[in-house]
């Protein structure tokens, strides 16, 4: 089964959300729709790194974006970030918003959220960034992070001590980390990638059996998803 359709990823704009791989999500959705011979156009709400081989454009005009699309078929659109970040050569938020972008791509993939590169995340009272327009949030949770400490692997271990009823010294479980996706309540879907041995695999099946959401898993880097539910 192809990754759009594991995830039943719909025309329009969708928000990628969480930790442990959303880039590499949104590099992989964007190459598979664009196979198909739809346009894919990338957006951030927040901050990205750029997409090696895709052309970014940060201040073009709406028709501008549009003859790109058409020429190109996958087009990243986000602007030089300012601060820490933009020393880091990240990109933040363009001036066209997702919800313009809808009117010029078939399909939108805005990376919505911010997670310090940590697998797991519990989301602060502004967190996700999600844009108007946004139809549909994937959630992707990071399979690596399953039996570390939550102190190590989640970007603000203290509020999801508060969801889980935990420690930051206790193990991140499956157990854990669904008591706060379901909590939170953010996402149509969730992927969780990372699971590249068995221990890995039999916590995101665990994981899965916990939730009330449709859940693939898999790992993004070697191109195997599996849908679950």
């Amino acid at each position: 089964m192809n990754l759009h359709e594991a995830l039943e990823i719909r025309p329009g704009v969708t928000s990628v959300i969480g930790s442990g791989g959303k880039s590499t999500l949104l590099a992989r959705l964007a190459a598979e729709l664009a196979e198909g011979g739809v346009t894919v156009a990338l957006a951030t709400t927040t901050h990205f790194m750029p997409f090696p081989g895709v052309t970014c454009m940060a201040g073009g005009s709406a028709e501008e974006v549009r003859l790109a699309l058409a020429a190109y078929g996958v087009v990243c659109v986000a602007a030089p970030a300012g601060g820490a970040a933009g020393a880091a050569g990240k990109l933040g938020p363009a001036a066209l918003a997702p919800a313009e972008l809808a009117r010029l791509a078939d399909y939108v993939l805005v990376e919505a959220d911010g997670s310090k590169r940590l697998p797991l995340k519990a989301h602060a009272a502004w967190e996700p960034v999600v844009p108007e327009g946004s139809t549909q949030s994937v959630l992707v949770v990071g399979a690596s992070g399953f039996g570390r400490p939550v102190r190590e692997a989640v970007h603000r271990p203290e509020l999801f001590c508060e969801l889980a009823g935990c420690s930051p010294e206790d193990e991140a479980t499956p157990e854990a980390v669904a008591t706060v996706i379901r909590a939170e309540g953010l996402a149509n879907r969730v992927v969780v990638n990372q699971c590249e041995g068995e221990g890995a695999l039999a916590c995101a099946r665990r994981l899965a059996g916990l939730l009330c959401v449709p859940v693939a898993v898999g790992s993004l880097r070697e191109g195997r998803l599996e849908r679950l539910r």
